[in-house]
């Protein structure tokens, strides 16, 4: 194990201590090598505009992690997944669900596909699509995305995804009201959770719509 990666392997130990999750030390390890490959494929593909893999971290691993609690069924999608967040992650930790990561750039899939291969994950199906375009075989428990600019966009766009039991996991940063006002009249908010990523600054929140 290198210096960098035995570092942030104690990082992510602290940080761990300051939420309810519980990981292996086998998903710990995993975690730490997705940041070391993030870092390295960001020096050629920019794939994210954090560059120090301590921050990685933070603003990737754990404030995808902090998501896992509140996830209801076993099939999910990220939609915008960019390089795999939130899905490779949680997908890392939650080994018995399984996970279709979709992005648009296929400089992202690339990514996700080499990661999956390094690190053995072998719940997670990478997907190369507009998430318009996409018709899965099977819907699904729930509807991820990081990346979606409002929750109109999110559940106008990605209706056809879940099934009549799903919900819309929005992760976001400030909780905006005028949003949720935005939304079609057949889509509702079941729940807005603040979501505490240990040391990261600004505030995050999770949105659940069914």
């Amino acid at each position: 194990m290198s210096n960098l990666e035995q570092k942030l392997v104690d990082k992510l130990e602290i940080l761990l201590k300051q939420t309810a999750l519980s990981i292996t030390d086998q998903q710990k390890v995993q975690l730490v090598k997705l940041v070391l490959l993030l870092h390295k494929w960001n020096k050629t593909y920019n794939l994210t505009s954090v560059r120090d893999p301590m921050d990685m971290l933070v603003k990737h691993i754990l404030d995808s992690l902090v998501v896992s609690p509140h996830l209801q069924g076993n099939r999910f999608i990220d939609v915008g997944t960019g390089p795999g967040l939130p899905g490779l992650p949680l997908a890392i930790i939650n080994p018995e669900k399984h996970f279709v990561l979709l992005d648009s750039l296929g400089k992202r899939i690339s990514f996700i596909r080499n990661a999956l291969r390094e690190l053995r994950i072998i719940n997670v199906e990478p997907v190369l699509s507009r998430v318009e375009d996409y018709q899965p075989k099977q819907s699904f428990d729930g509807v991820l995305s990081r990346a979606f600019a409002s929750l109109k966009d999110m559940t106008d766009l990605c209706q056809h995804l879940p099934n009549k039991q799903g919900y819309f996991y929005a992760l976001k940063g400030i909780y905006n009201q005028e949003e949720v006002l935005q939304l079609d009249p057949k889509f509702t908010v079941e729940k807005v959770i603040e979501l505490q990523v240990p040391t990261l600054v600004g505030e995050r929140h999770l949105v659940i719509v069914k």
